[in-house]
């Protein structure tokens, strides 16, 4: 099929024409032929307009003949504007990578594409993995800097502060989109929207820009480097360092809103909403610090307050006849107010180690009350080992690129052994651990902290020295089940010693997004909905970033880095609905293979149906 070539991007530019021609003719065996039996092709709206991952030679030729007669895919080549291909090693597997472009019916798209030598024939290489992915919308593409009056020299006229000041009210109009959380998932959104033209604006009950970082305890900084972290449109500057203190954030989120004209309304608690099936909006109820009240009618709201919003608070038999301080972790500030008092923080993930080393150093008795087994990792160099594309050389659009096109199966082998690498460089501080009695895990089938993250979002810590107290006993640690009962002072231990105490932190968790749609949309749209995080028995993230089964919501989480490349196909996908190329109800599959819509009537454009 191919010839063998010391040329790798001849060997892509060859792979790349003989796809185009496999598609065009369509010939199902050279098709066929282009794919290793064990390959992944995975669409982020290009060809499907859905975020969507295919497994299986067979299976991809039989998802690629559904949609290549609408989406009518053409141009595939190399990209000369982007990284060159080369030879990398993913998930232990040596292929050559490119990134490639392509246009399709509807719009243009970038892709990467990995091969390798067949193992019947090396003379051959096929496709090991492939991503298509859609760039922009033709005809709707960012307009990119504006070229609008100089208000300066309209003396009678509003100038830029006026207009932002009308736009930002809302007195007269309502948003098309309404964004319940500012934070990195809500700004990134609002951002790529902003850029496409959809009139958006951003609720947040905090009363300033931020806060859901700033209110956060004392010693916080982030956990993954800076470079991963950069939002769409503004990276941080290069003089800021390498993991960026909580305040430092906070601050950049209000320049940040600031500089992307952002419409944000601080403040304002997102109280209940209901849809109208027959206007295609919503009704939603907003109240106001003032506590007046704001009814408004978007055609979408966008939850954007994170993979967890409501704290959860266990119910713990006995707990009631503590008569010290209680607080969940999301309502610690400081330590200092402790100091040289006894603290029990039941919780051993993230938040509950950093909260015990900040009371620790703020001079109080810290025990960690450890209910289940929890993964540990040091955050240097270990808990970096999944961001080292970052650090390879490409510029971070390849690099977000390239982290979207490893299929889930794959990324799960990655992470395995990240894993298995970062507990032979922490091995001694796992041992010490140990030795405490400290209960150790390292993921389901030891896929490690960023799986435990996508599906349960916890269950880890990056220890930045809470692990390293706790092995030198300056952290004390007991678990759970030691604990009979709570007294008014304190734990009672089963072996009746008593544990005193004068503040209990409780470091739980949140609740899952389901329990906060249930809340404010009600039952009905909560089982319309479904499961909100984690995979299920699908290879994609459950109603994230893509339609649901209730037309007009949408659901953004996750990282800075999450937020940052799924916001640009979450914000494609309501233009498309805006514009008509796309039901505003998530696609159903029907018994041909092919789309339909569940929910609402697929518009048409062009003489096309989606």
């Amino acid at each position: 099929m191919l010839d063998r070539t010391e040329n790798i991007t001849t060997v892509v530019e060859n792979w790349l024409s003989q796809f185009g021609r496999a598609l065009a003719e369509p010939d199902d065996v050279l098709l066929e032929a282009l794919f290793h039996p064990d390959s992944h092709w995975r669409d982020v709206l290009a060809l499907t307009w859905r975020i969507m991952t295919v497994s299986g030679s067979d299976a991809i030729v039989r998802e690629l003949k559904t949609h290549v007669g609408r989406a009518n895919p053409t141009g595939f080549r190399t990209d000369p504007n982007r990284t060159v291909p080369r030879v990398v090693t993913r998930a232990g597997a040596n292929a050559i990578e490119a990134v490639f472009r392509f246009e399709t019916a509807d719009g243009r798209g970038s892709g990467v594409l990995r091969l390798s030598r067949d193992t019947n024939n090396g003379a051959m290489h096929k496709a090991w993995t492939l991503l298509t992915t859609l760039d922009e919308i033709k005809a709707l593409e960012e307009p990119g800097r504006p070229h609008g009056k100089s208000h300066s020299r309209d003396f009678r006229g509003p100038n830029w502060l006026d207009l932002r000041k009308a736009a930002t009210a809302y007195a007269d109009r309502d948003p098309v989109v309404l964004v319940v959380g500012g934070g990195q998932a809500g700004l990134s959104i609002a951002a790529r929207l902003a850029q496409l033209q959809v009139d958006t604006l951003i609720v947040d009950r905090q009363p300033r820009i931020g806060d859901n970082w700033r209110n956060r305890y004392h010693a916080l900084t982030l956990h993954n480097q800076v470079h991963v972290n950069h939002l769409p449109y503004m990276p941080f500057p290069p003089t800021w360092p390498s993991y960026i203190p909580k305040d430092k954030l906070a601050a950049w989120f209000e320049a940040y809103v600031e500089s992307m004209e952002l419409n944000y309304w601080t403040a304002s608690e997102f109280e209940s909403g209901a849809y109208d099936e027959a206007e295609e909006r919503w009704s939603v109820m907003l109240r106001r610090a003032d506590g007046t009240k704001r009814e408004m009618h978007p055609k979408h709201v966008v939850m954007a307050t994170g993979a967890s919003g409501i704290p959860s608070i266990p119910d713990i038999p006995t707990l009631c006849n503590f008569s010290g301080k209680i607080l969940h972790s999301s309502q610690y500030e400081d330590g200092e107010a402790w100091r040289g008092k006894s603290v029990l923080v039941i919780g051993a993930g993230n938040s509950g180690h950093d909260i015990a080393q900040d009371l620790y150093s703020s001079g109080a008795r810290v025990t960690l009350v450890q209910r289940g087994s929890t993964l540990i990792v040091n955050i240097e160099p270990s808990a970096q080992l999944p961001y080292a594309l970052y650090g390879e050389g490409p510029p971070l659009e390849d690099c977000d690129l390239i982290a979207t096109s490893i299929p889930l199966s794959l990324a799960k082998k990655s992470h395995i052994l990240f894993t298995e690498r970062a507990k032979n460089l922490d091995r001694g501080l796992l041992d010490g651990l140990e030795r405490v009695g400290f209960k150790l895990d390292f993921g389901e089938d030891g896929t490690g902290w960023q799986f435990k993250y996508l599906t349960r979002g916890g269950g880890y810590y990056f220890n930045v020295g809470c692990s390293d107290l706790i092995v030198d006993g300056k952290i004390g640690l007991v678990p759970f089940s030691d604990i009979g009962g709570f007294l008014a002072h304190g734990a009672q231990m089963r072996s009746g010693d008593t544990l005193a105490a004068d503040l209990i932190v409780l470091a739980t968790g949140y609740e899952c997004q389901e329990h906060l749609v249930r809340k404010l949309f009600g039952e009905a749209v909560a089982a319309r909905v479904g499961p909100i995080w984690g995979f299920g028995d699908g290879q994609e993230l459950r109603n994230m970033f893509t339609r649901t089964a209730q037309p007009g919501l949408w659901f953004i989480a996750g990282s800075l880095a999450q937020c940052r490349i799924y916001s640009k196909y979450l914000g494609l996908q309501i233009k498309a609905c805006e514009v008509g190329l796309l039901p505003q109800g998530r696609l159903a599959r029907d018994a041909s293979g092919g789309c339909n819509s569940a929910n609402t009537n697929p518009k048409r454009l062009s003489g096309r149906t989606y």
